[in-house]
């Protein structure tokens, strides 16, 4: 691996940690923030409706960007909008204003599902360039920053510090990870060049690719129930099962670094076992951990399942990529797809569970995860397309 190829990698794990830091960083504080803006589940689903806005056009706009521009300028410009949102989320608990936190999440959203999947589409092709396992690792870092980032937030809603200077913090670190890892992303990466078959308007609908679709359709579920954790579980321990919010930040905190153990120690079991056993197996134990926060009374035991339900979560999303990618030809606008279709279940799916959760409670409303978690178990293998794309010996 050369210098820059070495550096381009290292600065796509910040690109995949700082994300991570940001996310956890309000979600810890939802509890505060939900306190201070007085609103109930069902208004609180309208304030993260921001964030299913806001992730929607991101989503939408980010791979015509990438085909057109590249990676480089879109994962700028979405990064340094995850970093502005965090300001103006802890700006608006501050004056208690629903409106300017919504429009917060507007902005986190929008820079979430426009530069995310720019980031993925990068990291495939390092992937590609190096021929090594890299997605889940590079996964596992926003898995890490959320740790961390839980970490801060717990230390923070302890100390009883403002969410205002609490993130103010957050924003000024973010800014200078930002800026540091900006610098070795290479120009030029995703853009699509224009031939004859597109002219002609006869290029390959990727969606009637069933195997690319059943692809998808892993993401979606992997992708909705590390969503749903990330957006709900703290609420979802002090409301459902009765914690206090240092407590229930504590919880998703372990949610985090089961997620960051699973990513970071995947390969293993990948090479040894094979994607289809791996993700197979992920789906099994998320689905358990899932069934025991919803049904188990006893807090203990539903706090220890999230451990089950991070651990499931953890290579689904990182394996579903690759597999993508080898699925066939255009690798970039594949990987572009389903992780389209990652981040549309990742951050426009848990808010809507919001408003489940006002009619029906939190706990009941986990069931629309369940059910897609459970699927995953039959769709596992779908993710084995290196056996597919090995050349055919020669007659």
């Amino acid at each position: 691996m050369d210098v820059a190829t070495r550096r381009r990698r290292q600065a796509l794990f910040l690109f995949f940690l700082l994300p991570g830091i940001a996310l956890s960083s309000w979600v810890t504080r939802t509890p505060d923030i939900r306190d201070r803006l007085e609103a109930s589940t069902g208004q609180m689903g309208w304030v993260l409706f921001g964030l299913s806005l806001g992730s929607m056009i991101g989503i939408l706009c980010s791979g015509r960007l990438v085909s057109r521009f590249g990676t480089r300028p879109v994962m700028g410009a979405g990064t340094a909008m995850i970093v502005i949102s965090l300001a103006v989320i802890g700006a608006g608990a501050s004056v208690s204003s629903a409106p300017l936190v919504m429009a917060g999440l507007c902005v986190f959203g929008a820079g979430m599902g426009g530069g995310e999947v720019a980031i993925n589409v990068d990291a495939a092709d390092v992937e590609r360039i190096t021929g090594r396992t890299t997605l889940p690792a590079l996964h596992g870092c926003f898995s890490l920053g959320t740790v961390a980032g839980a970490c801060a937030g717990i230390a923070a809603t302890a100390a009883r510090l403002p969410v205002h200077w609490h993130l103010g913090a957050v924003t000024v670190i973010a800014a200078a990870l930002f800026l540091y890892a900006f610098r070795s992303i290479p120009a030029g990466t995703g853009v699509h060049a224009p031939g004859p078959a597109d002219a002609a308007g006869t290029r390959p609908k990727l969606w009637k690719d069933t195997r690319l679709v059943l692809i998808g359709a892993i993401v979606l579920a992997m992708a909705l129930a590390e969503g749903a954790a990330n957006d709900w579980l703290p609420l979802l321990m002090v409301d459902g099962h009765g914690l206090d919010a240092t407590s229930g930040s504590l919880v998703y905190t372990a949610f985090a670094a089961a997620m960051t153990v699973g990513r970071f120690g995947g390969g293993f079991f990948l090479d040894r076992f094979g994607r289809t056993a791996v993700v197979r197996a992920g789906a099994v134990s998320g689905a358990v951990g899932l069934l025991l926060v919803i049904f188990s009374d006893n807090a203990v035991l539903a706090g220890a399942a999230v451990l089950f339900w991070g651990l499931g979560a953890a290579l689904g999303f990182p394996v579903a990529l690759s597999a993508a990618g080898e699925s066939g030809p255009d690798e970039t606008a594949r990987v572009s797809l389903v992780a389209t279709i990652g981040y549309v279940a990742f951050l426009v799916g848990p808010p809507g569970l919001g408003f489940l959760g006002d009619h029906w409670g939190l706990r009941p409303a986990m069931l629309v995860v369940l059910v897609f978690v459970a699927s995953a178990v039959f769709l596992a293998p779908a993710v084995d397309t290196r056996r597919r794309a090995a050349p055919e010996p020669a007659n």
